[in-house]
């Protein structure tokens, strides 16, 4: 592995955080008699090299039967006030788990005024949310989409209780029961989170060509243009990895027994009022249209605008400079971010609706 190479590979800094509880997980009024279950299967990450052990909360511990219930409620749409959205519907695996809008559009159909953000890696993400670095955890991320009413998203404020109930049938009750065993009453609130939670850890992208090149000394697996993009990518002259570093491509990330890092926020010059953390760059050709709103259609009209020095703004990040790229060096640049393109983890059937 080469310099260049071993630096990219070297991971962030990280923090292993705890689950923050949402404010309500009431359960069914009405007591259920207790499900014999059997021991759960621990969970097995299978990571390849150059990717760690995501961090997990210690008390939402993996285990097979909870990924895969996770899975289930990911893709289902009783986890909607109305009855007629769910996760997936603004994470579409296809599209590396996002929506391909500029504006995500909630279960009533108000827009939001952000993009929905990709789903790859993201329990490698030491917060959540395009500006909230309060947000720590994948259990309390959730409490965003569920709760918001300005605009609604999955609209279940106050009606936790109704959505619990909704889930109470006989194979329902069993598939709760052998996610949670030692818990008296695994049909709850709280549990359906934990459970997505879970489903969304395992959402790991590891086999795109770049690193197939990097962790696998694949010599053949990048284009001639790709890898004139990745050293323009990795160069002091263009500077991408001021903000998208890592194994992750990203701001900060996070994963199992490391310190705490410090959250950047950076401002593009896109906002007069705000900071944004810089997401995962993994999987980004499929993830247009592109920033936080957005406004831009293709990979070169971002690649133009942060070599523009983007507009002057009283809180531009200082990270950002005017550098001269060509029109060849543009299509480089592109074809190097094609390369983090997972076509396994666009279809790998581990991550689609069950049947």
């Amino acid at each position: 592995m080469t310099g260049r190479h071993a630096a990219v590979a070297a991971a962030a800094t990280v923090v292993c955080t705890g689950w923050i509880g949402l404010a309500t997980t009431r359960v069914l009024r009405e007591p259920r008699p207790a499900v014999p279950v059997s021991t759960p299967v621990p969970f097995l990450w299978h990571l390849p090299r150059g990717l760690p052990v995501p961090a997990v909360p210690p008390d939402n511990s993996m285990n097979d039967a909870k990924v895969a219930l996770g899975r289930a409620l990911f893709y289902d749409t009783r986890l909607s006030g109305n009855g007629t959205f769910a996760c997936a519907s603004c994470h579409k695996q296809e599209l590396a788990f996002t929506d391909g809008r500029a504006h995500a559009l909630g279960s009533t159909g108000q827009e939001h005024p952000r993009s929905s953000m990709t789903l790859t890696n993201v329990a490698y993400n030491a917060s959540f949310g395009w500006t909230d670095g309060n947000v720590r955890t994948l259990e309390s991320q959730l409490a965003v989409p569920m709760f918001n009413e300005h605009p609604v998203e999955l609209g279940l404020k106050g009606r936790e209780v109704e959505v619990v109930a909704r889930f109470d049938s006989a194979k329902d009750r069993q598939r709760f029961a052998e996610a949670f065993p030692s818990d008296p009453r695994p049909l709850s609130f709280g549990n359906i989170v934990k459970a997505v939670a879970a489903f969304e850890r395992t959402l790991v992208s590891s086999e795109s060509p770049l690193d197939r090149l990097l962790y696998q000394d694949d010599r053949t697996a990048l284009t001639a243009s790709a890898r004139r993009g990745m050293d323009l990518f990795f160069s002091t002259r263009i500077g991408c990895t001021r903000c998208h570093g890592g194994f992750n491509l990203s701001g900060p990330s996070v994963f199992d027994k490391s310190p705490a890092p410090v959250l950047t926020f950076h401002n593009s010059g896109l906002s007069e009022t705000e900071h944004f953390r810089a997401p995962t760059l993994r999987n980004i050709a499929v993830t247009a249209p592109y920033m936080h709103d957005g406004r831009m259609a293709t990979l070169e009209q971002v690649i133009a605008h942060y070599a523009s020095g983007t507009p002057a703004t009283p809180i531009r990040s200082k990270l950002l400079h005017a550098f001269v790229v060509t029109r060849r060096e543009t299509a480089d640049l592109v074809a190097f971010l094609g390369s983090l393109t997972d076509q396994a983890f666009i279809a790998n059937p581990a991550f689609k609706q069950p049947n």
